[in-house]
């Protein structure tokens, strides 16, 4: 519990790395009375954290509980909204899927010739030396090239899994429009785009445009849903999906998993706009209110020739008109725009610690259950021990 009392602070008050929280445990008043004036390295703090990682994602689920016990969480209303956080890689590692094969082509063949010159030296040895020499250790230029070459494998095979995500997303469209099933046996494998990117760092993360600052990220895209009452985190998910357009449902699914019910209304803006996921949701009894279009657009303006045009996208134009349904979809940038102003900026959640879907995927957990413990504290909510 000393080690996981440490980190869920830590990630409240913006301290990641474990070094800086070893060094807190000194200096640090609070650092020091969690550890119980105890000092564990930063080894042990990184370990702890790598191998019960997992663990320390499902915290997000405990911190739920905690703030429904003390009435933070109505689910009345919840906004929805994403942000793009940097991932542990650099761009410059970033390569085209046709780099990737001409980079792995290379090194296959380095590593062919650095393994026949070793077993060539390993023969010259024995013949000097004798044959008591185990022969098994790897030159350092060959340990060096195995790693590149597993690096680049990695990036590349990303890419083609995705690639058959893509084509497999698009052939079940086809076949729903069509009213027939998919005949997997006769379809071709697809390929990636050769300029399609992979990173070497992080394979899984994507090269993304962020909108708050119009530049481009070597990360993920963070997603949570906010309960409208006391701005509490009640679902979060991380994706590679450099946009937000299919991450309504899976958002309002995870907020009736965590919860056990289904929220009133959903506010969230242009774009997760997704015809069919608002027409899902609203069978299901929940009000999605969301623009399809851009805020820049004014309602008197022509739609662009790529606007959607589907039924609920002109019924909603036609809803947003009303000044009281403006008022309520307002109403959405107070409640999930802080919760990303305050990690990024006072937390200092900018960029992921670990490498991975899955790693980044807990990390976020853990930070957005820190975020609902923080809420709770400035809330002066303290759960009775029990």
């Amino acid at each position: 519990m000393l080690l996981v009392r440490l980190l869920v602070y830590g990630y409240a008050v913006g301290m990641r790395s474990s070094r800086q929280i070893e060094k807190a445990t000194y200096t640090d008043l609070a650092f020091r009375y969690l550890a119980a004036d105890q000092h564990p390295d930063h080894d042990t703090i990184a370990a702890f954290r790598q191998t019960h990682l997992a663990a320390l994602g499902q915290l997000f689920l405990q911190t739920l509980r905690l703030c429904q016990k003390v009435g933070l969480i109505q689910l009345g209303t919840i906004a929805l909204d994403g942000t793009k956080i940097a991932a542990n890689a650099s761009r410059q590692r970033t390569r085209s899927y046709e780099r990737l094969r001409e980079k792995e082509q290379e090194l296959v063949a380095l590593v062919e010739k650095l393994l026949a010159e070793a077993q060539a030296t390993d023969q010259q040895e024995d013949v000097r030396y004798g044959a008591g020499r185990r022969g098994d250790e790897l030159p350092a230029e060959l340990a060096t090239a195995e790693r590149q070459l597993a690096r680049v494998r990695a990036a590349k095979q990303e890419l083609e899994r995705e690639a058959r995500q893509r084509a497999e997303q698009a052939a079940r469209e086809k076949a729903e429009q069509k009213g027939k099933a998919r005949d997997d046996g006769q379809r071709a494998r697809p390929a990636p785009d050769p300029e399609t990117k992979g990173n070497l760092t992080d394979p899984d993360s994507r090269l993304m445009r962020d909108g708050a600052t119009k530049a481009y990220v070597q990360g993920y895209n963070a997603q949570v849903a906010v309960d409208g009452a006391a701005g509490v985190i009640v679902a979060c998910a991380v994706t590679q999906q450099w946009n937000d357009r299919q991450q309504l449902t899976p958002l309002v699914e995870a907020v009736e998993e965590n919860l056990g019910a289904r929220p009133v209304q959903v506010l969230a803006d242009a774009g997760y706009w997704n015809e069919e996921q608002v027409a899902a949701q609203a069978e299901r009894g929940i009000d999605v209110l969301a623009p399809p279009d851009a805020p820049r657009r004014q309602a008197d303006e022509p739609l662009a020739a790529n606007a959607p045009r589907g039924p609920r996208a002109k019924a909603m134009r036609e809803r947003l008109r009303d000044k009281e349904e403006r008022k309520k979809y307002r109403k959405r940038a107070g409640m999930v725009e802080p919760v990303f102003g305050i990690t990024k900026e006072q937390k200092r959640f900018r960029r992921f610690s670990l490498r991975g879907i899955e790693k980044v995927q807990a990390e976020w957990s853990l930070a957005c259950a820190a975020f609902n413990l923080w809420k709770m504290f400035r809330r002066g909510c303290v759960p009775q021990m029990v």
